[in-house]
């Protein structure tokens, strides 16, 4: 499986310019080219994407299901979530983009802003939905237009640009929130998938401090709660997103970290602490395999 981690990689991936801020970026969804068969076959972007799309060729594997572009106009995928772009010639991938805008945020221009937190709770960013947003051309225009505000915003970097454009991008998710209660709040959600019974499940367990006083979660504790044996927890999971049980729990664990390390004045052995940790060489060691930086270093980067 392919992960593309930063956005820079994603546009010259589609064989765009390199983007002028590193971690949020607006493209014309006509622009992009998908010309390397391979890397789109299975892939994981890890960083958030919020897409205005028409005329969408082909069809995205995502997560369980194919992802419905057929009738809305709006999709979102969070970062790390499976994806597979399906199509029946290499030659078609050139056209399978349709037309429109896309949205690229990285979590890490949300950290310090309530956002990085608040984000995680929006329901269309979860692996359950499969079916792209409806809109009026009313509401189209309108979210054109934040696209465009954002995309005007990075032009001319200072040091107002973060703040406004994150109001901008706050903006855009309440809207999406509107149009996602309008669209679903009437039906019946089908059958809780293997993945986002374990998403929400994680969410529960890292926003429960009494939670985590009996120590970091376990394949096995996680297993016994989905009523599933760790073994076939984790084939499963390996299986549908190319990660294993253990590290879907290490990257919340990560996610969390950072939230606290980047919006509170803890220390880092209390945040161990509070992350079930019994030893804090243990989570610095954990958070310096998994973001190539110690707990400290990555708090003093926004200082």
């Amino acid at each position: 499986m392919n992960i593309i981690n930063s956005i820079p990689e994603f546009h010259r991936l589609v064989s765009l310019p390199e983007p002028m801020h590193p971690l949020v970026s607006v493209v014309r969804v006509a622009d992009m080219r998908f010309t390397n068969a391979a890397v789109w076959e299975r892939f994981a972007l890890n960083f958030y994407c919020i897409s205005l799309k028409r005329d969408v060729a082909g069809k995205v594997k995502y997560g369980q299901q194919y992802y419905d572009f057929d009738k809305g106009l709006m999709t979102f995928t969070a970062p790390k979530q499976v994806q597979q772009l399906d199509v029946p010639h290499t030659d078609i991938l050139q056209q399978t983009s349709g037309t429109g805008l896309a949205l690229l945020i990285h979590p890490d221009f949300l950290l310090g802003h309530p956002l990085a937190v608040a984000i995680k709770n929006y329901g269309f960013f979860s692996y359950a939905v499969n079916e792209a947003l409806h809109l009026s051309e009313k509401e189209e225009r309108d979210i054109a237009e934040l696209f465009k505000k954002i995309d005007d915003e990075y032009q001319h970097i200072d040091r107002h640009t973060q703040e406004i454009i994150l109001s901008q991008i706050e903006l855009l998710l309440n809207y999406s929130n509107r149009f996602y209660e309008r669209q679903f709040i009437t039906r019946k959600a089908a059958n809780s998938n293997l993945l986002s019974r374990m998403e929400q499940l994680l969410n529960e367990c890292f926003d429960n401090e009494e939670t985590l006083k009996n120590g970091v979660p376990t394949v096995e504790a996680i297993a016994e709660r989905l009523h599933l044996s760790p073994h076939y927890l984790s084939d499963m999971l390996r299986q549908l997103t190319g990660r294993g049980a253990q590290q879907h729990i290490q990257d919340r664990l990560i996610e969390k970290a950072k939230e606290y390390l980047s919006v509170t004045n803890l220390s880092v052995a209390q945040i161990a602490y509070q992350l079930g940790f019994e030893y804090p060489q243990s989570f610095n060691k954990l958070f310096k395999k998994k973001t190539n930086t110690s707990p400290l270093e990555f708090r003093q980067s926004f200082n």
